[in-house]
């Protein structure tokens, strides 16, 4: 009988540390195209609040947020993630680590 694994036995997924990469993303993004965080709220149908939590990394966005905040700002979901690298290990798994790179998102 097939069932759930142990939680021993389950293959770790890669760590992903999106307050670090995401939310400064957005924050450049949103100060680029001037919006102020209700205005881009109003844009990608979203409360002002979310855009805050997300910014200060306090909420991991789902899918559909991140399209919506795309579409909002005429950018690419990717872009939202720039800096985002994920580094293998020994083990064969690996996680995702924020590279700083200090500059300005380009159009």
């Amino acid at each position: 009988m097939a069932g759930r694994r142990k939680k021993s036995e389950t293959v770790p997924k890669p760590s992903v540390d999106l307050d670090r990469s995401f939310g400064p993303n957005l924050r450049r993004w949103r100060d680029k195209r001037g919006y102020s965080q209700e205005k881009l709220a109003q844009l990608a149908d979203l409360h002002r609040t979310e855009i805050g939590l997300l910014e200060r990394g306090e909420r991991e966005p789902k899918l559909g947020i991140i399209t919506k905040l795309a579409g909002a700002l005429g950018v690419s979901p990717g872009v939202l993630f720039e800096g985002l690298e994920f580094v293998p290990s020994d083990s064969g798994h690996g996680h995702f680590t924020y590279a700083v790179s200090g500059h300005e998102p380009a159009d």
